[in-house]
């Protein structure tokens, strides 16, 4: 990275000024205590170090240190200014037209680190309940987690996506229960569910399951006829089961649409079945770990951090959700894996640490368990909010997804911090034009394209009707393709100077944004370099008959094309169409 390269001349030099006695008091210096900012008035140049920070061991002060060292850096034809204790940076053509070569020696593998000390992680994120369709909450930790996974696996990490079914609690026994009346609603039974609204809690009485009724109906002929029609004599486990079936396809046929790829969806009914639930449960028990008090089993996580102690089974003997997920995330470390990462909602905070306290006790270390938590959804169509919840009629994200498409479903989801609210403006996301960020980015990339195959493109003449031969040839576009070199460029660097800087940038972009498990930074980016592409575009006649000036800008054209298309398909899984 330019900035790499720029903070290497700058400790360089550092040393042999103080190797040389000519930093005053200062004896040695610890390479990486400088930090490579971008100056505030970009005329100064493309990034800045203050040195401010030597002035307490050299004794001398900020602006003969940023000059000392100056004189001592091996400029080639890079431009270094001093301004107070600031030593400005600008990088020379010979570096910039480097870059562009990089991108087209590394095309799709452009922006990946090297010698990056991999792990292999365990991404879990949307973990829904199988009683409903997902709602749009659960769409922002779809893109959101599928963003993620595939920015650390571009990074370097081995990353294993896994859903996690919550089958195992009452949810499953309302569900079946719902299922029971709209299946008597369809074989004509004046029934409805409870208009008492506490009564109502213990069912789903959303339309969505009149679907799954109607399937049922269908399916199961016979064992209606042996009952003649007679729903309360069907084993309620029959409806629960059918009902969960029914709906998990629902979601999973969802994801399959918006690319969101599991490698596995784990059970929790299985992790009680198997007996790794008691099985922890015993280990903490056996470690004293565990006490009774009021009748119910609690566990000592204020030992570990937390701020109370945690009930992990109830009065009535059923386990609290805690008590699974203790087993779970257990399971997830004996399983092999170096680090986990949940996605929760913002609801979920104060459980963080008792899960990681359960870590710490069972013996594991708690801090290979991150968890990222994320706000909510507001969805809003014609400037109005649109009420979101299972109990009720609602917008669903497979609405959203059939109402604006899954390229701007994913963009949108993932395109703010995780843990800001995001307002999803429907109309805005449907439009094609500059305000929509999705389709701002794609057309740079649709445009890209279109230069490409117009400088291969015989010109008609709309008056004569004649026909003039291409700019440029196919073999000769990719004979530059293939041999390019950083000649090529030499032309068009002060023009393109910006958009260059731009395209370089991805590298600490994704290094940045998979460190710090953040992937709006990579849509926040799309949308600059994109800016940067039209820019440079309006600004500048990329076919011309300038035969050198063309190659320089075409060349550009090219890297610009193959970055767009790299950070929207390969990481935000979003297309980039060649024609718009």
């Amino acid at each position: 990275m330019i900035k790499d390269y720029f903070i290497t001349c700058v400790e360089k030099a550092l040393k042999n000024a103080v190797d040389n006695g000519k930093l005053g008091e200062m004896k040695e210096y610890q390479p990486g205590t400088l930090v490579v900012e971008r100056p505030k008035n970009p005329d100064f140049g493309d990034f800045a170090v203050n040195v401010s920070s030597l002035a307490r061991f050299a004794k001398i002060a900020p602006p003969m240190i940023a000059n000392v060292i100056l004189n001592h850096i091996e400029k080639e034809d890079n431009e270094y200014t001093c301004v107070g204790g600031f030593i400005n940076f600008k990088a020379g053509k010979k570096l910039l037209s480097s870059l562009v070569e990089e991108i087209f020696n590394k095309k799709c593998e452009f922006g990946k680190p090297e010698n990056v000390k991999t792990e292999k992680i365990i991404l879990e994120y949307i973990s829904a309940n199988p009683t409903g369709p997902f709602h749009i909450g659960h769409g922002r930790w779809a893109a959101m987690g599928s963003v993620l996974a595939n920015l650390l696996k571009f990074y370097g990490h081995e990353v294993y996506q896994e859903f996690y079914i919550n089958d195992a609690g009452s949810q499953i026994q309302k569900l079946g229960r719902s299922l029971a009346i709209r299946i008597r609603q369809e074989l004509g039974e004046k029934v409805d569910f409870p208009e008492d609204e506490e009564e109502r809690k213990n069912y789903y009485p959303g339309d969505y399951l009149i679907e799954v009724a109607k399937a049922f109906i269908e399916k199961n002929d016979s064992l209606l006829k042996s009952v003649n029609n007679d729903v309360s004599k069907i084993d309620l486990q029959v409806l629960c089961d059918f009902a969960k079936e029914y709906e998990e396809k629902v979601q999973r046929d969802l994801l399959d649409k918006m690319r969101v790829k599991f490698d596995n969806f784990y059970s929790e009914l299985t992790l009680h079945n198997s007996g790794k639930v008691n099985y922890y449960v015993d280990k903490l028990t056996k470690s004293g770990k565990i006490y009774e008090k009021d009748g119910a089993t609690w566990f000592k996580s204020s030992d570990y951090g937390d701020d109370q102690d945690r009930v992990i089974k109830k009065v009535d003997g059923s386990n609290t959700y805690l008590t699974a997920d203790i087993a779970y995330h257990a399971d997830k470390l004996e399983r092999g894996f170096d680090r986990m990462i949940d996605i929760w909602g913002a609801d979920h905070h104060g459980y963080v640490a008792r899960v990681k306290a359960s870590l710490a006790a069972l013996g594991y270390n708690p801090d290979k368990l991150e968890v990222l938590l994320g706000q909510l959804v507001n969805l809003v169509i014609n400037g109005n909010e649109v009420r979101m919840g299972k109990r009720k009629n609602m917008v669903t994200l497979e609405d959203l997804v059939d109402e604006v498409g899954v390229d701007a479903t994913r963009f949108w989801m993932a395109m703010r911090n995780i843990d800001t609210t995001l307002d999803f403006d429907i109309e805005l996301a449907k439009t094609n034009s500059d305000e929509n960020p999705v389709f701002y980015c794609q057309y740079a990339h649709a445009r890209a394209c279109s230069i490409l195959r117009n400088v291969v493109s015989e010109k008609l003449d709309t008056q004569t009707g004649e026909k003039s031969l291409a700019p440029m040839s196919e073999a000769e576009l990719n004979s530059l393709i293939s041999g390019f070199n950083s000649a090529i460029v030499l032309p068009t660097l002060d023009t393109a100077r910006k958009l260059i800087l731009k395209l370089e940038e991805y590298k600490s972009v994704i290094k940045n944004s998979a460190e710090s498990r953040q992937v709006y930074t990579i849509c926040r980016y799309v949308q600059e370099l994109a800016s940067e592409f039209h820019s440079f575009y309006n600004a500048n006649r990329v076919i011309s008959d300038d035969k050198e000036m063309m190659k320089a800008r075409i060349s550009l054209v090219w890297a610009v094309k193959t970055v767009l298309r790299n950070a929207l398909e390969d990481i935000l899984a979003v297309s980039a169409p060649e024609k718009m």
